[in-house]
């Protein structure tokens, strides 16, 4: 590969599988020229999709910053350290020092080449990098010691410095993550702060047609993926599971629904299935049952997202803080018009299927176990008061009577997720640049490990418009 000694070029450091590159490729339309990380793993997915770029798989402080650039200037280093050692989700265990030190090479990088534009990211406790205590825990008396160290480190060395903190959903990403970013540039230019194209859909601002409003949870579901029935599994949820999928339907489909009608016919995700609001004009109706009504939530399992302890959220909403883990479980009530001889349908089938089966004692053994005051009821045992629990089943839609019918699950599966956090459709999430499988467990620790891609974008954008293409020529040059 032949260098080009004149072109500033970009590094990313503690690349990971590639969100932050992937942002400043979609702003600037080339790859990073470098990119540095210590696993393998998240080399070779970063390899498979950033093939240009020239890639060290050891850590950031055994690669040297004279050697790796070869003469060249730096234009941007960007470095998004290990930040579980300052994140409120990591509890009360002690923390590792070396880990938590990590953000200092960015001064090494400052010293030994000076990059025009520094940026770094991580988690907003991070302003409160200080002392630790002899056993290992953050000093509480020391809070920000450390990190005002950094900063006036930076500052001495020529940098003028700013920090911010940004949410992904005001820039694009359908998740509400929200990160502490850093950018310190020593050229004289000042540091600019990217202004929000997006906002909550109730805003003064969405609403005069300002800023387009969040994007929501539900825009990145595959519906062609359906949800299985709870009740048809051959090992049954834990009960903590149905606790959480008890009370979010209670708290988003009895109490708060807002119906989709989802299309189901053989369109393929991303193009044009659509999911509609129950006001909204239906498409086309085909020959074959596409269109269900259907009631979906996000069932979470790791921090408490809504009011009165329900730990879910709905689809209207941009989703919660991706993880490592996947924590994010797809529950659907299936709703039927109310006739006295239906049971309604799943959304497998076809709608407005008409039985004689007994819908009372159908549907009342399934909302005494799932709805009740408290966990409820075996279907096995005597059968608590049968009119007021029949009832607590039916969610009234406009004036109109509708049964749930059926509860399905499943875990969102990883390409909506890194959907969720902002990559583009393409971004290759489940084999690396030889083509070896990725399992799941990788993929989606990958994702919530990444820098939501429109973070990077937006900030290059802003300080670094001579590096940067515009959004359609950057699409047009993907797609070809």
């Amino acid at each position: 590969m032949q260098l080009d000694l004149f072109r500033e070029i970009i590094v990313d450091n503690f690349a990971g599988g590639g969100g932050a590159s992937t942002g400043i490729e979609m702003a600037t339309g080339l790859s990073v020229d470098i990119a540095i990380n210590h696993d393998p793993a998240a080399i070779a997915m970063h390899k498979a999709n950033h093939p240009d770029t020239e890639h060290y798989c050891e850590s950031v402080w055994d690669v040297d910053p004279v050697e790796a650039v070869k003469g060249r200037k730096v234009g941007l280093a960007w470095f998004s350290p290990d930040c579980k050692h300052f994140s409120k989700a990591k509890g009360g265990k002690p923390v590792e020092k070396k880990v938590r030190g990590l953000a200092w090479i960015a001064v090494k990088w400052a010293i030994a080449v000076k990059p025009r534009v520094i940026m770094l990211e991580n988690v907003e406790e991070f302003k409160t990098w200080g002392p630790l205590t002899p056993e290992g825990y953050p000093d509480d008396n020391q809070k920000g010691k450390t990190f005002n160290s950094f900063v006036k480190t930076l500052e001495a060395i020529g940098y003028k410095v700013e920090f911010k903190e940004l949410k992904a959903c005001d820039y694009g990403a359908p998740t509400i993550r929200k990160r502490f970013f850093m950018v310190a540039r020593c050229d004289g230019k000042p540091i600019k702060w990217p202004k929000p194209t997006h906002a909550d859909p109730n805003s003064l601002e969405v609403q005069a047609g300002k800023l387009q409003p969040w994007k929501a949870a539900s825009e990145v579901i595959d519906w062609s993926i359906g949800t299985p029935s709870i009740f048809d599994r051959k090992k049954p949820l834990a009960e903590n599971t149905m606790r959480r999928i008890a009370r979010g339907i209670k708290r988003f489909v009895v109490n708060e629904a807002n119906p989709f009608i989802v299309r189901i016919g053989q369109t393929g995700f991303g193009k044009d299935r659509l999911q509609y609001e129950l006001g909204k004009p239906l498409t086309t109706i085909t020959t074959k049952a596409e269109h269900c009504l259907v009631t979906p939530f996000l069932a979470t399992y790791y921090t408490e997202t809504t009011e009165n302890g329900v730990r879910g959220q709905t689809l209207q909403a941009p989703i919660a803080t991706i993880p490592t883990a996947n924590r994010f479980g797809l529950v659907t009530a299936f709703v039927a018009q109310h006739y006295k001889t239906s049971i309604g349908h799943k959304l497998e089938q076809p709608l407005g299927a008409i039985t004689t089966v007994n819908k009372a004692s159908l549907v009342t053994a399934f909302l005494m176990k799932y709805y009740g005051s408290d966990i409820g009821q075996s279907v096995n045992d005597p059968l608590h008061t049968v009119t007021t629990k029949d009832r607590f089943g039916l969610v009234t839609i406009e004036g109109k009577d509708y049964q749930i019918v059926d509860i399905g699950m499943r875990m969102l599966q990883p390409h909506e997720l890194y959907a969720a956090q902002g990559f583009p459709e393409q971004y290759v999430i489940d084999r690396d640049h030889e083509g070896k499988p990725y399992p799941k467990t990788q993929q989606v620790a990958r994702c919530g490990n990444s820098v939501p891609p429109p973070f990077a974008d937006a900030l290059v954008r802003e300080n670094l418009p001579e590096f940067c293409v515009s959004e359609t020529r950057y699409k047009r040059a993907v797609a070809n």
